[in-house]
């Protein structure tokens, strides 16, 4: 699948245009908790959304505490390891769900959401690659820790591509909650459900 414009590809983004999430202003954010069709998969949705940010910024947290040397290597690998490794695996379990079974059935309610669900279908890919270059850094990163002499760069090349992990993944949260959301809100929890 091929998205055109190129503007549309996540790193290129600032958000989604109107013509992809046309239901986002009929059904603004601040509106959605009030809306008749506001129900349990969507709180579950937006819930699962806000932990995965809030595991992002920990991690974040424990990574800038270690370079700013608030942490010791071995303090830092405790902290790290378990966080990094439940964050994978939340995001890996949640995009899977999404692809294999919400995203057909909301192309199946309405053929205009097939180029929102191109879009956000795109961003998995394009998270899942940057999810596997932050594990391979965090591998080099571990087995510098692991050893003597300067593991800066290995830290700081993690650093870096973690923050691109994290900061792709919140650019599309906040688009596919401006696809996701509004669709519910229009069609009813029940007909992704």
């Amino acid at each position: 699948m091929s998205l055109s414009p190129p503007a549309l590809l996540l790193p290129d983004r600032a958000g989604l245009p109107d013509t992809i999430a046309y239901l986002r202003a009929a059904y603004p954010a601040p509106q959605w908790q009030a809306h008749r069709n506001y129900g349990e998969l969507t709180a579950f949705w937006l819930r699962v959304h806000a932990s995965l940010r809030d595991q992002a910024q920990r991690i974040a947290r424990i990574t800038d505490g270690f370079r700013e040397g608030r942490s010791t290597a071995a303090g830092f690998q405790t902290m790290a390891v378990p966080a990094l490794n439940h964050f994978l695996q939340h995001l890996d379990g949640h995009h899977g769900i999404e692809d294999q079974a919400y995203f057909p059935k909301f192309r199946a309610l309405d053929p205009r959401m097939a180029a929102g669900f191109d879009v956000l279908e795109s961003d998995h890919r394009i998270i899942h690659e940057s999810l596997e270059a932050t594990v391979e850094t965090a591998r080099t990163m571990l087995h510098a820790l692991g050893t003597p002499g300067d593991s800066r760069v290995a830290v700081d090349r993690y650093a870096e591509t973690s923050e691109r992990l994290f900061a792709l993944l919140a650019r599309h949260l906040s688009d596919e909650e401006d696809v996701v959301i509004p669709a519910m809100r229009a069609h009813g929890e029940r007909s992704v459900s």
